[in-house]
């Protein structure tokens, strides 16, 4: 497996770190990431985590802006400034900064969520709430391009 897929809570231990879930941890071997790259997502309470290729999209975006105009500024604000290293440890944990906790919420447990080539984290209350949006917003689209109602009764 190479990619990050599902999600689980692990919970902070006293001296504020997390382990990551095992099945991302593999996914790290094997794309042999030594560190870790965090964003703070731009609509959500969640942390963008990946290795630096998750930065090199970032980047290769910039890279199609005008470099005089404001919104390559503004992209290169956010991925290089705005942005940390994580550093893991020999078991796989990895420490909560407050530059995540103040972003997302967390405080006691953290929720890692795949998403393909990288991963999230998230307060799980917050998760929960945000994938309940989600569902119902992919549940409007189907019915919007099946003519459905709730059930799968035809309209």
């Amino acid at each position: 497996m190479d990619r990050f897929l599902s999600n689980g809570v692990n919970r902070i231990d006293a001296k504020g770190r997390v382990s990551v879930p095992a099945h991302f941890r593999a996914v790290l071997q094997k794309r042999g990431y030594q560190e870790l790259y965090a964003l703070r997502t731009l609509d959500m309470p969640a942390m963008d985590v990946g290795g630096l290729d998750l930065l090199d999209r970032y980047e290769e975006r910039i890279g199609l802006e005008d470099p005089f105009l404001q919104t390559a500024d503004d992209m290169s604000f956010f991925a290089h400034g705005d942005g940390a290293f994580l550093k893991l440890d020999g078991e796989g944990r990895i420490t909560m900064t407050d530059f995540i906790r103040e972003h997302t919420g967390i405080e006691t447990q953290v929720a890692f969520v795949g998403r393909g080539r990288f991963f999230q984290m998230w307060e799980p209350d917050r998760f929960a709430a945000y994938r309940e949006q989600v569902r119902a917003r992919l549940l409007n689209l189907r019915r919007a391009a099946t003519g459905t109602t709730p059930g799968g009764v035809p309209e």
